[in-house]
Order: structure tokens, then sequence, then C-alpha cells
């Protein structure tokens, strides 16, 4: 199948994990709304959003869950890590702790997902260089020994906000054409076996229902950072 022939109707499911105060949900807001608060509170619980993008000239959909940051809600979220195709592991620049928990939550993200679920690796609030106490070095370092992507951004300015979730739904979204077209060749008689693909693709009425059922009873606030 060529890729013209892909359906423009595909949803992917995309997470947002790290400590709290990382800077998740305003990620979030300037990346679905072009907004930032500066005095936001924690969000409690989980809230999600669908942002509409353009890929190779199809419209898909990127439904970003931003999950609770705090040990306490753990469990809860737990949950919402399934069918999740795409996942931001983010952390703070200027405090290292949250650079050292991002084997925990690595760790916890593949216990919970699609082992070969397509991640990045985010150094948020890169604006804050004076205060910066991981290093971009750092930062590369460990998501080449992970095999992820990797960037830092700024919520405040809106630095590399975009990119961040372009680059995972463009990976995501190559991997189906891949998946798309090796079906094709085996409808068209090659039966060789072929090698897993990278994610599960979540697409039409059916995620949206799920997720809109997951998120019924979950008390959703506007999220720190």
């Amino acid at each position: 199948m060529a890729e013209d022939e892909i359906p423009d109707d595909y949803l992917f499911k995309i997470v947002m994990v790290g400590d709290s105060a990382v800077g998740k949900s305003n990620l979030l807001a300037r990346f679905a709304r072009d907004e930032f608060y500066s005095n936001s509170k924690s969000t409690i619980g989980v809230e999600f959003q669908t942002q509409k993008m353009e890929i190779s000239g199809k419209e898909v959909k990127a439904q970003v869950w931003d999950t609770a940051g705090q040990e306490r809600f753990r469990a809860v979220t737990s949950a919402y890590y399934r069918g999740a195709v795409g996942a931001l592991l983010v952390y703070d620049i200027s405090r290292r702790l949250t650079f050292e928990s991002i084997g925990r939550w690595l760790t916890e993200l593949q216990n919970h997902s699609d082992m070969n679920i397509v991640t990045i690796l985010v150094g948020n609030k890169s604006d804050l260089q004076d205060a910066r106490e991981v290093t971009t070095a750092e930062g590369k370092a460990l998501a080449e020994a992970q095999s992820l992507f990797f960037i830092e951004t700024s919520a405040l300015n809106s630095s590399n906000v975009t990119a961040a979730f372009e680059t995972i739904v463009k990976e995501i979204y190559t991997i189906l054409s891949r998946k798309v077209m090796q079906s094709q060749e085996l409808k068209n008689g090659n039966t060789e076996r072929l090698s897993s693909g990278k994610a599960v693709v979540l697409e039409g009425e059916e995620n949206k229902e799920g997720a809109e059922a997951a998120a019924a009873g979950e008390e959703a606030q506007a999220g720190c950072c």
C-alpha cells in the first residue's frame, strides 16, 4: 500500500512522565494552546488533550496525556500507560534530582507499555541557564545509552516544544507507514517473516471512546509546570 493510502484518522496516544514540577503540564499547554501558566498548581490525577498535526501531507491526531508526577498518584496513573505509542520523559535541567529519577520513570514506562514505545528524553526549563544543574551533554549521554531521542525545551519561551512532539509523532507515523507497506507485501505473496514494529497504533472512534471512558471520573486540573 502506498503511503498516501494510509487513513487520515489515526490517533496516537502519547504520555508525559517525570517528577512533579518538571514542567509537563506547561509543555502540554504550550503545545496544545500556546499558553503558559507561571502560577499553576500540580496536576491531580490525569488530563489529556488532542492536537492535530500534519505529517507527510496527512492530518494526524496526537492525544497527549499528562500524568501526575507525585508519588502517591503513581498507582492511579499506571493504567494510563497502556495503549501509549509515544512518551516524553521529562526532567528539569535546574534540578538534578529530577534527572536522576529518569531511570525509575523509564522502568515504569517499560513495565506498563509496549516495550518498543517511541520515547524522547526532554530536558525542560532550558531558559534557566544560570540555575542549570544538568548539562546538555549529560542528557545526550543518557539518551544514547537508553536509545532514546533527546531534546531540551522551554515551555516558558516555547523553545523546541513543538519540535519535541513532532519528533515523536513523525517517528510513529514512519513506523506505521513501514508496517502498512510490509502488510501489503505479505498480501501480495511475500510470506517472509517480518520483524515486529515499534508501536501499536491506536485509531478512530474506538480509541477516542476508550480515552473518554478512562478519563471519566478522574478530576483533572491544570498542572504546575
